[in-house]
């Protein structure tokens, strides 16, 4: 795992998900803390686990599976910075 200065922070992710998705709806949540001592998890208790609440126009005909693919894809570049796990709740 990267050190804790490269971990993601939820502006970055925000961000991400905004250019490649056109969200009408976005919340990012670090919820890092919550699994302090899990796998994946930094000494920092921040950049490791996220919950995303996300609504698209991009998500319109699709299944749950595809909108879920659409929003791993855009925060696959956090993966190698410390990315452990997401949680996503599409509207």
């Amino acid at each position: 795992m990267s050190n804790d200065a490269d971990l993601p922070r939820v502006d970055e992710l925000e961000a991400a998900l905004r250019a490649q998705l056109q969200p009408t709806h976005l919340e990012v949540l670090d919820e890092s803390a919550a699994h302090a001592g899990h796998a994946g998890a930094a000494a920092a208790g921040w950049g490791t686990h996220f919950r995303v609440r996300i609504a698209s126009p991009l998500f319109e005909g699709r299944t749950r599976v595809a909108r879920h693919r659409l929003v791993y894809d855009a925060v696959q570049p956090f993966v190698s910075r410390g990315l452990h796990a997401i949680a996503i709740e599409t509207l």
